[in-house]
């Protein structure tokens, strides 16, 4: 099995914190993006990874230093890692077929910017799954609609009409992607208009009209990592979820002295929480120190350090230096606030 993963875009919802950081390599409940959604593709498909290639964009952004973490992801999971490019925002079907070097026998693409739990089952009698998620707001995402057989037989994006109430997440699997190729190969050779994208969803389309058969896999969780407060949803539902899967959160290397921790939080490696309540909600990144704070559901990244803080919803970056209480702050890499 291989696992495709499109991750070329800039985030440009999460600025200011993915100025500095591919939104897909930024931590949520302790680990990157990207790495936790890798991660539970690998380890409820129930076949082993061998490939898995990224296609990211710009080498200004996306640098050695990205590619040597993704390389060391697949690498950790006993697979050939690829690195592709994908230097133009053409669009999602553009950016699979950056990786048509691979595009053979059966995969999965992801596309990285949620986090799921989910038990991917492939149905042997399809062709492809798409994995859904039951929304209360069906006309705000792409939605599958399903014949009397479940079957999808089409896709819709953001339908002013009701058609289902299954949106589709961004996580695929092809028994066979080269069919998936071909499709899209005839896709991007055409002209596009102004404002146009070439998306998967016209090779899926063009799939089903030559009688592939699409069957709709539900995930349990769907948690987006679109903007900041949404991302610090995401972050207190993964930290519950972690916690109920008896995951340690807190690194055995962390100093918490004279403070109160109310789970779930993560604290990472090297980290110091000093008379300090925090929880539930946190995460605290590596050697980041926390000092007379009352924190709740707030994200934390590397190396900064929080003095005299009440807080109850914030985002921070790396190598911040923050005092005060403002009542939301969303804080990039290397800023201050005092």
């Amino acid at each position: 099995m291989k696992i495709i993963v499109p991750m070329a875009g800039r985030g440009s919802r999460l600025r200011p914190h993915s100025l500095t950081t591919p939104k897909p390599l930024l931590a949520v409940a302790g680990s990157p993006i990207v790495h936790q959604l890798v991660h539970e593709i690998a380890k409820v498909v129930a076949e082993p990874i061998t490939e898995i290639g990224f296609i990211l964009g710009d080498p200004a952004f996306f640098d050695e230093t990205v590619e040597n973490s993704l390389k060391a992801l697949a690498i950790e999971l006993g697979a050939i890692p690829h690195i592709f490019r994908q230097l133009e925002p053409l669009g999602t079907g553009h950016a699979i077929m950056c990786a048509a070097a691979i595009l053979e026998g059966p995969a999965v693409v992801a596309y990285a910017d949620t986090l799921i739990r989910a038990d991917l089952s492939l149905d042997p009698s399809a062709d492809a799954v798409i994995w859904v998620k039951q929304v209360a707001q069906p006309e705000a995402f792409g939605v599958v609609e399903l014949n009397a057989e479940n079957r999808i037989i089409n896709l819709v994006e953001k339908p002013k009409d009701f058609v289902s109430d299954l949106a589709v997440i961004g996580i695929y699997y092809f028994k066979e992607i080269e069919i998936l190729k071909v499709a899209l190969e005839a896709v991007v050779k055409e002209n596009l208009q102004p404002g146009e994208e070439y998306q998967i969803n016209q090779g899926i389309l063009t799939m089903m009209e030559e009688g592939k058969i699409f069957k709709a896999g539900e995930v349990n969780a769907w948690m987006d990592c679109g903007n900041p407060e949404v991302t610090l949803q995401t972050n207190a539902q993964m930290l519950q979820l972690k916690q109920e899967e008896g995951e340690e959160l807190v690194d055995p290397t962390a100093v918490i002295e004279n403070s109160t921790i109310v789970p779930p939080c993560y604290i990472g490696k090297g980290a110091q929480i000093l008379n300090s309540t925090i929880g539930p909600g946190v995460s605290v990144g590596a050697e980041t120190i926390i000092e007379n704070c009352e924190l709740k559901n707030v994200l934390i990244q590397n190396q900064s350090h929080l003095t005299n803080i009440k807080s109850d919803k914030a985002m921070i970056g790396n190598h911040v230096r923050y005092k005060g209480n403002p009542t939301f702050v969303s804080l990039g890499d290397y800023s201050e606030l005092q």
